[in-house]
């Protein structure tokens, strides 16, 4: 299984670390000692944009939180990365 990395493969175990990251910063936001794990940004698009075509109707909306949780979850996922 070592020579075969690819990708793919990175780009699930970033995607599993932005949100294991994410769901630890989520718990750990009422501890008091680790209320600073959930501390980031949020950006994006604050109301979704509604493109209305009379019979189908879209709606666009994006929204981005980056936390220290999240950023430790993708460095986690890239050593786990270049261990397998």
């Amino acid at each position: 299984m070592r020579g075969a990395k690819n990708g793919w493969t990175l780009f699930l175990l970033i995607l599993a670390g932005i949100v294991l990251g994410g769901f630890v910063g989520s718990l750990a936001a009422d501890i008091s000692g680790l209320d600073w794990l959930n501390y980031g940004q949020v950006f994006g698009l604050d109301s979704p944009i509604v493109l209305s075509l009379g019979l189908l109707v879209l709606t666009f909306g994006l929204t981005i939180k980056i936390t220290i949780a999240g950023i430790l979850g993708i460095v986690l996922a890239i050593l786990v990365y270049r261990w397998i």
